[in-house]
C-alpha cells in the first residue's frame, strides 16, 4: 500500500514538474516556461502590494493638499515600478529580453512617437506638483490667456477665465512658453489706469481728483496707497497714470471701468479736459 502511494506521489511530483518546465515557445530566442511565467506573476504581485503598503504609509504623514498631488505622481512611479520589475523578473526566468526589446523596437519607436506629447505633458505636470510654481486658486496668465486654476492634474491644469469659460491648459506648454503667476506674491496685485488731459490742465488738481477717484472705490485697497505718476509730454496731452492694488485680478477690468467713469464724471465738474489728437492742416494756394 505504502509503495503504491509512493508511486503516485511520484507520479503527481512528475506531472507537476512537466508542467512548471513546459515553455512557451514564441520564437527561436524568446521563449519562457511556465515555471518562469508564474515567477514572473508572482513577483508582479508582491510589487502591487509592497507599493499598496508604501503609498499608506507615506499618505498617512503628508498634509491633506499634498495627498492628492502625491498620489497622482505616484500612480505614474508605480507602472515605472511595475515595468521594471516585469524585465527583472523575465530576465531572471531565463527570457532573452535583449531579443525582446530588439523584436519590438519598431512598435516601440511607433508608440514612443506618437505618444511624446502626453510624455511632455505628464513630465511637466510632475515638474508642477514637484516644484509648487502654480497652485490652485492661483491666477495665470499663458499665450496671453488670463484664469484662476482649478485643478491640476499630470497631463493638464484647468483653469477659469473672467468670463467663466473653462480653459484645459496641455501641462507641456509650461515647458516652452512664459508662464505669469499674478498672486505668487499673494492675492494682491498692483493695476493702474492711463489718462491724458490737455496742456494747460492744472497737474496738482489732476493728481488730486485721480487720488480721490481711487480712494472712493471700495474695491481699491487703503493699502498700499493709491498713486498718479506724469509719465509724459505727449503730442497732445500731459499723460499721468493712477496706480492702485486690488485684492482679487478677475476684478481688475471691472474697477478700472469705475474709475474711468468717476475720473470722467470729475474732470467734467472742474473743467479739465481729456484731449484727442489734432493736426493743423495748412492749405497754400499757387498763384499763377
Amino acid at each position: 500500500m505504502q509503495d503504491k502511494l509512493e508511486q503516485v506521489a511520484d507520479t503527481i511530483f512528475e506531472e507537476a514538474n512537466s508542467i512548471l518546465n513546459y515553455t512557451f515557445t514564441f520564437s527561436e530566442e524568446i521563449s519562457i516556461s511556465f515555471k518562469g511565467l508564474l515567477s514572473v506573476v508572482i513577483a508582479i504581485i508582491i510589487t502591487a502590494f509592497v507599493l499598496k503598503l508604501v503609498r499608506r504609509f507615506i499618505t498617512r504623514k503628508i498634509p491633506d493638499n499634498d495627498k492628492v498631488k502625491f498620489v497622482s505622481v505616484f500612480s505614474y512611479i508605480r507602472w515605472v515600478i511595475f515595468i521594471a520589475i516585469f524585465l527583472i523578473a523575465m530576465d531572471a526566468s531565463g527570457v532573452n529580453v535583449t531579443a525582446l526589446f530588439a523584436a519590438s523596437a519598431v512598435l516601440l519607436i511607433g508608440v514612443g512617437l506618437a505618444l511624446q506629447t502626453l510624455f511632455q505633458d505628464i513630465i511637466s505636470g510632475i515638474f508642477i506638483l514637484v516644484d509648487q510654481s502654480v497652485h490652485v486658486g492661483d491666477i495665470i496668465e499663458l499665450e496671453g490667456k488670463v484664469g484662476r486654476v482649478l485643478d491640476i492634474r499630470l497631463r493638464t491644469t484647468r483653469a477659469v477665465t473672467i468670463d467663466n469659460k473653462v480653459l484645459v491648459i496641455p501641462n507641456h506648454l509650461y515647458l516652452t512658453n512664459i508662464l505669469f503667476n499674478w498672486t505668487e506674491n499673494g492675492s494682491e496685485t498692483r493695476e493702474s489706469v492711463n489718462i491724458g488731459v490737455a496742456y494747460g490742465s492744472d497737474v496738482v488738481l489732476v493728481k488730486q481728483l485721480l487720488l480721490e477717484s481711487a480712494k472712493n472705490h471700495k474695491k481699491v485697497l487703503i493699502s498700499p496707497v493709491p498713486k498718479v505718476l506724469f509719465t509724459d509730454f505727449a503730442d497732445s496731452s500731459l499723460n499721468f497714470q493712477l496706480i492702485f492694488t486690488l485684492n482679487d485680478s478677475f476684478e481688475t477690468r471691472f474697477v478700472q471701468s469705475d474709475l474711468r467713469f468717476e475720473i470722467d464724471k470729475k474732470f467734467r465738474e472742474h473743467n479739465i479736459t481729456i484731449p484727442f489728437p489734432q493736426r493743423d492742416v495748412h492749405v497754400f494756394q499757387n498763384k499763377v
